[in-house]
């Protein structure tokens, strides 16, 4: 994808901000649309990426009066001090990355031009890095990709207006992690199981490979029976992950599988005193379902379970 940035004209006079803010219920295999992640490369039957651990360090907060210049918004945590996470930033040379304070909330933030930022590999992998590092030490609300303000003056006022919802939105994701579980099947493999396993769709397989007319509703009958039997060992296969994992998590989502040989796409909530045994548990039903692939990706921030919506007013 080309690097390409559109310019945006600021207004004069600063931004005002409304916000509404809320945790998403947890109710399990829920359908909702996921905040995008980079793709993660598989490695065997199961696999768990980690990410690494950063440290932050008390800072002087700096603004800048250039024009052309604003700060793009990672994250709200909770901070009644200034910190500092390293240059981590979107940028061609990592931005550093420091807080923007109101009270006992803060913005994690960096400069930026203020220019539309396109969602390239590396912006993408950026704003997810600076969560990432952030979450190791404070419980976050993601922001989507692209939030950029104008001013520290403009961030203080969505903080401002939206306190009482990030306080209990930061409140309900104290010590909460997000962890990815997608699972796969070999679909040809499946088929040739249902085959030799169902006794109708196995005469009706011999019928079409043996009769020298049309065997035209012969293969339709068998594309029906074929399709209902996968939807059904798929429908049982997901409900006996969720069920294995329950108790190992406060929350779960059911997000749409990707590709005919995905089955399952969920996002489990899970607390940080449980994090070990959600692991443990992922890894023994990885080792009970030997024809399923398990890619097992986290901890994110709760993109999933954490509901955010802007209403950005520009002041005349």
């Amino acid at each position: 994808m080309a690097k390409t940035q559109r310019k945006v004209k600021a207004a004069p006079a600063r931004a005002k901000a409304k916000a509404k803010v809320k945790a998403k219920p947890p109710i399990a295999r829920e359908r909702i649309k996921a905040a995008p992640v980079a793709p993660v490369a598989a490695r065997g039957k199961l696999e768990r990426v980690k990410m690494p651990g950063g440290s932050a360090k008390n800072v002087r907060v700096e603004s800048s009066d250039d024009a052309n210049e604003g700060k793009y918004v990672y994250c709200i945590i909770k901070s009644d001090r200034p910190l500092g996470f390293g240059a981590l930033g979107i940028g061609s040379e990592p931005a550093q990355v420091q807080t923007v304070i109101y009270r006992d909330l803060a913005a994690v933030v960096s400069s930026t031009s203020l220019v539309v930022q396109d969602p390239t590999r590396d912006n993408v992998l950026a704003h997810q890095r600076v969560n990432e590092t952030v979450m190791q030490q404070h419980t976050v609300i993601p922001m989507s990709f692209g939030t950029v303000f104008k001013t520290d003056d403009d961030i203080m006022e969505l903080l401002r207006s939206a306190y009482d919802a990030f306080s209990d939105v930061l409140n309900k994701m104290q010590d909460k992690f997000e962890f990815g579980l997608k699972v796969l099947w070999d679909r040809d493999q499946i088929i040739r199981e249902i085959e030799e396993e169902d006794e109708d769709i196995r005469r009706l397989k011999g019928e079409i490979s043996t009769q020298k007319g049309s065997t035209y509703f012969a293969r339709m009958q068998y594309g029906r029976l074929i399709d209902a039997a996968l939807q059904a060992r798929s429908e049982r296969y997901v409900t006996e992950i969720f069920e294995a994992l329950r108790d190992v998590s406060v929350a779960s989502r059911s997000n749409k599988p990707i590709g005919d040989r995905m089955i399952m796409n969920a996002a489990f909530l899970v607390g940080r005193d449980a994090e070990q045994a959600f692991d443990g548990r992922v890894k023994d039903i990885g080792s009970r379902y030997d024809k399923l692939t398990f890619k097992y990706t986290g901890p994110w921030p709760p993109y999933n379970f954490v509901n955010i919506r802007l209403k950005l007013e520009r002041a005349h």
